[in-house]
């Protein structure tokens, strides 16, 4: 019987698809990640399913979107109810079908899906953070069980365990899947990240980013990077250099252990990110209303396995993270035994250097609580559930997303088709019991679980996020 290969699947944290060097962004230096995709391939237009963190990484883990797992914000874990509760009970994810198939599974770095301190969906290895992010020194981890602060920077913390880990292996028969999760490139930027990786941009003139007066839907964090932009810049651009030395530690170590061509590598990112972009920082939940700009759900994506997937290739099909479980399945040969609905496809083919069969008008489709998003070849179109505003983009003509169609009217006929392509594409595969659309989802965090699940107890209460930032008290009237 043929020998499964390792799978190394590495996730940063908030890291937009224009902030590699392989990505065309000529001051960032990412010098492991690009060669990577030198060595693998590069995938030009891989969209996240919502463009926050922990329902991304449900729908990726899963292969179902987040009106299907009910993880519909990022989890908030103020109080020790919240940090226990286990967003994916029962639920069947991939890494509980490579389990199944004898491999072993282990985690280093950020879960962010709910009871972080406790070992699931098949991992066997678990060193996870608390929390969805944080400072880089100190930070809340769990270790074989116990909670502790990390006093190293954690992206190193998270590299020295995957390289523990990776020691662990050596001489042994069993695959392994090792799900590197990295909190880098997420906030904060300022006064967290080591000189040695800062002084590296000290004198950039960060021409890569734009600098455009603030979006009039901002919220608090554009105005906070604001006092410093620069210095943010530095940081971000610092977080993202600190992790791929990181990466770069792992593709050694894989190299040294003579590893390399037995192990498939996956390099993404959760979500993406504005730095500047279209007048703010931050992901779907830096505007409100929530956006669906393409700087917030197109994500890096990158896969190499040596001698199997073709090196150097780009691939511009529009594909999404709902598609990277059927994906690796089918690259593995292997199947999920829940038979849930799922409405991903298969890539693998392209992942073979074979023709792949897309539609030329290939849907990709996103949702992020009440807004949900349809975008094709050519335009994309965003509902705003139940008042709006809603938004068609030409992004033949409009790449950058400024002139919203259906404000100057003639395209109607347009957005009817647009709309009901969309609506008969969720319908059939959102659990009416925890419809995102009908929950009240601004990007304050989730604290429980949604609709019927939450049983009468809503999982997105706001006021004490509202107290907390009073520059949002005035959206409660929109």
């Amino acid at each position: 019987m043929k020998k499964q290969p390792n799978i190394v699947f590495i996730i940063s944290d908030d890291q937009g698809y224009w902030s590699l060097g392989c990505s065309g962004n000529e001051e960032i230096i990412s010098p492991n990640i690009d060669r990577l995709a030198q060595e693998g391939m590069r995938f030009e237009n891989f969209f996240c399913t919502s463009p926050v963190c922990s329902p991304a990484r449900a729908s990726l883990l899963t292969g179902t979107i987040p009106s299907q797992h009910g993880v519909h914000d990022w989890l908030r874990d103020d109080d020790e109810k919240q940090s226990a509760l286990e967003y994916l009970a029962g639920q069947y994810s991939y890494t509980k079908a490579l389990a199944e198939n004898g491999y072993c599974c282990a985690l280093s770095g950020k879960w962010h899906m709910g009871a972080a301190g406790k070992v699931q969906q098949g991992f066997t290895h678990w060193f996870s953070h608390k929390s969805g992010g944080g400072p880089y020194y100190g930070a809340p981890m769990y270790k074989d069980g116990v909670l502790y602060r990390e006093e190293r920077y954690v992206t190193e913390a998270i590299t020295e365990d995957a390289l523990e880990f990776l020691d662990t292996r050596r001489e042994q028969e069993q695959p392994f899947y090792l799900h590197v999760a990295y909190t880098a490139p997420h906030a904060p930027w300022l006064n967290n990240h080591p000189k040695e990786y800062t002084d590296l941009y000290k004198d950039c003139p960060f021409e890569s980013v734009p600098h455009l007066p603030r979006h009039p839907d901002s919220i608090y964090l554009t105005d906070e990077v604001a006092k410093d932009e620069r210095g943010n810049l530095i940081g971000y651009f610092a977080a993202v250099t600190a992790m791929d030395a990181g990466i770069g530690k792992i593709m050694e170590k894989l190299e040294d252990m003579g590893i390399a061509e037995d192990t498939l590598v996956v390099f993404t990112a959760d979500n993406g990110f504005s730095c500047g972009h279209h007048g703010f920082w931050g992901k779907g939940n830096a505007t409100f209303p929530l956006n669906m700009y393409e700087e917030s759900v197109k994500v890096p994506f990158i896969v190499r396995h040596p001698g199997h997937i073709p090196a150097g290739a780009v691939c511009d099909a529009l594909v999404s993270a709902y598609d990277f479980m059927p994906t690796l399945l089918d690259y593995l040969d292997l199947k999920a035994s829940d038979h849930g609905n799922r409405p991903g496809m298969s890539f693998a083919p392209a992942l073979r250097g074979e023709a792949f069969n897309q539609h030329e008008e290939v849907v990709v489709m996103d949702e992020y609580g009440p807004n949900r998003m349809i975008r094709g070849r050519r335009f994309k179109y965003v509902a705003r559930y139940p008042y709006g505003p809603n938004e068609l983009y030409d992004l033949k003509t409009d790449p950058g997303e400024t002139n919203n169609l259906l404000m100057s009217g003639g395209f109607e006929e347009l957005e009817q088709e647009m709309r009901l392509r969309l609506e008969t594409w969720f319908s059939k595969y959102v659990n009416p019991e925890i419809d995102g659309a009908k929950e009240a989802v601004f990007g304050s965090g989730q604290t429980g679980l949604a609709g019927l699940w939450g049983k009468g107890v809503s999982g997105h209460s706001c006021d004490d996020y509202i107290k907390e930032n009073p520059n949002f008290a005035p959206y409660r009237m929109k």
